[in-house]
């Protein structure tokens, strides 16, 4: 029964996308999967983020390594504790909860703290104060790594999806090809041996590019194309018809 239904779901959506007069991605990673599924173009707006509300700390970063999340498996969260439970001299602190609580919870050794869900407060004070910012999620964007680089963090992120776009290795972070305990490990140990060259500055204005006036900026000017470009193709209609 699924498989009819989404069989017709899925000719249904062919159908009307040939009457989508513009398609906008949220990454190039997304403008990929329209271009393999429509064989159609996209325009890549990143989506807006508050980075006036996240902001470099004033005084010394902790001594810890940050990952936040919910815990749903494709997010990962199980194996960067594994990864920090295997690295006993480093300290991880986890924020989040969900159905994946109990292998998390599991997999953590005694230097990965979990702290739960937290609101966004200290959300936000965790960003501001950690080392750095693990993420192994592929996302088709992933909001937290640019709001980390807002607080002038750096990301230790998985090089797939929209992170590969918004973290620039080796300038704002560091990027790992595999998800896997082991490479994340290499990625923390390089990262350590690199540190020197992460400037908060540097990764608090590459941030500000992801701000919020350039989205409406960039969505009002593709919605005003959009508007010109329809309105030329009707008078075009119009006088091959007349």
């Amino acid at each position: 029964l699924v498989r009819r239904v989404l069989d017709r779901i899925r000719r249904w959506d062919v159908r009307t996308a040939a009457g989508v007069s513009v398609f906008a991605a949220n990454s190039r990673f997304v403008a990929g999967r329209i271009r393999n599924f429509y064989d159609r173009s996209a325009t890549v707006i990143y989506p807006p983020v508050d980075v006036e509300k996240f902001t470099p700390p004033a005084g010394p970063r902790e001594e810890f390594y940050l990952a936040a999340s919910r815990f749903v498996p494709y997010k990962k969260m199980d194996l960067i504790v594994e990864a920090f439970s295997r690295m006993p001299d480093r300290r991880l602190v986890v924020i989040g909860d969900g159905p994946q609580r109990g292998a998390v919870r599991k997999a953590a050794g005694a230097n990965v703290t979990l702290l739960g869900y937290q609101d966004d407060d200290v959300l936000r004070e965790h960003l501001r104060r950690a080392k750095a910012f693990v993420f192994a999620a592929e996302e088709d964007f992933g909001i937290l790594p640019v709001e980390a680089q807002a607080c002038g963090t750096p990301v230790i992120g998985y090089g797939r999806g929209g992170v590969a776009e918004t973290v620039l290795d080796g300038r704002t972070g560091i990027l790992f090809a595999e998800q896997s305990a082991a490479c994340l490990m290499q990625a923390v140990a390089q990262f350590e041996a690199q540190a020197g060259r992460f400037d908060p500055v540097v990764i608090r204005r590459h941030a500000e590019t992801f701000n919020v006036p350039r989205f409406r900026e960039e969505f009002s000017r593709l919605l005003q194309d959009s508007y010109e470009a329809d309105r030329k193709s009707t008078r075009l209609n119009s006088s091959h018809t007349i």
